[in-house]
């Protein structure tokens, strides 16, 4: 049964409740401890948005038709004349545990990270976390899955807004999603299970740069996944780790000839050759040869995925099901596809 939930309209063409997200946010703060579903119409809003109110679902009208934008970008320089740094640029970030995205895209317009830096699309720091049939576009760094790692390798490395916040695992599901960048455009400490998605190499680089904390099973899980590049041929790693820690597994998907035939990156860090997890399972496609593989990346046995699917990685069925009926959102598990 669908509990207290309440409804905000979202319209650039004046008849919704509100015109831009960020007033629809204001209002949602009214219904504070109760579910609030925000459907968002056609068009682009051009907005910087921070969400910290628990239980909101954002329902756009199409992943191609209701876009949320902005532009900030690393090496910008702030008001204090400082640069902005990685994590105070992210065009939305959520704060916030039980978010659903639907049918929208949410994008950092700063260009090539070659030029520009780090520019974020999404930050998204929180539990119980749903994106689908969404697209997050941006260049470096676009995609940022916290929780940051305990300590910068660099000072003010982490300058932003959970610089000093406590550090709290997470977990993240991305269905049928559009990602795109080019280098660590995926990155983050989260466990994150990424199912039938589009990934997208928009120019040489890295695709993740996972910072799985040391003693947590799971990081980054990719299932019938695609990924494909809009580069040249063998200029992209699939990974790197940006902890030592760091695990990601690719499984079912298909690997275009964009990824280079190593497939994995250790960025000079020795150690993590032994601590990291790097691992593919039945992919296909000419990016998909794992005997070219670095002699460090793992290739699964059957026995050892049967520990990667979804319900391994997210688990708590009946807690993901609970919450997406407090959210007014159809249920996962009532659609047959839960976890």
């Amino acid at each position: 049964m669908v509990r207290n939930v309440h409804e905000i309209r979202v319209s650039l063409k004046g008849d919704g409740d509100c015109t831009t997200i960020r007033e629809a946010l204001s209002l949602a703060g009214e219904y504070e401890g109760g579910a609030v579903c925000i459907r968002i119409g056609a068009g682009v809003y051009t907005e910087k948005v921070v969400l910290t109110q628990d239980r909101i679902t954002f329902e756009g009208a199409g992943a191609e038709e209701t876009i949320l934008s902005w532009g900030d970008y690393a090496r910008a320089i702030s008001p204090d004349g400082t640069e902005y740094g990685t994590f105070r640029t992210a065009t939305m970030m959520v704060d916030a545990d039980c978010f659903t995205a639907r049918n929208m895209t949410f994008r950092n317009t700063a260009g090539s990270g070659e030029e520009i830096g780090q520019a974020l699309a999404l930050y998204v720091d929180g539990d119980r976390i749903f994106f689908e049939n969404c697209r997050i576009t941006g260049g470096q760094d676009t995609l940022f899955t916290a929780p940051l790692p305990p300590a910068p390798l660099i000072k003010n490395g982490f300058k932003g807004p959970k610089e000093n916040a406590p550090r709290r695992m997470g977990r993240h599901w991305y269905k049928d999603c559009l990602i795109s960048g080019d280098v660590d455009f995926i990155f983050g400490g989260a466990t994150a299970f990424f199912e039938g998605c589009e990934i997208v190499s928009v120019g040489k680089g890295f695709v993740t740069a996972a910072s799985t904390p040391e003693n947590e099973k799971y990081g980054y899980v990719f299932d019938r996944c695609i990924f494909r590049g809009e580069c040249e041929e063998g200029g992209v790693y699939l990974g790197r780790p940006w902890r030592d820690y760091a695990r990601t597994v690719i499984m079912n998907s298909y690997i275009g000839s964009h990824i280079h035939e190593e497939g994995w990156h250790d960025w000079d860090k020795k150690s993590a050759r032994e601590k990291a997890v790097y691992a593919e399972y039945r992919n296909s496609g000419p990016g998909a040869d794992i005997s070219r593989r670095a002699e460090w990346v793992r290739s699964l046995t059957d026995e050892e995925a049967k520990a990667y699917t979804r319900e391994a990685v997210l688990g708590l069925k009946q807690e993901w099901d609970d919450r997406n009926k407090d959210t007014g959102t159809e249920a996962a598990g009532q659609r047959g596809d839960g976890i």
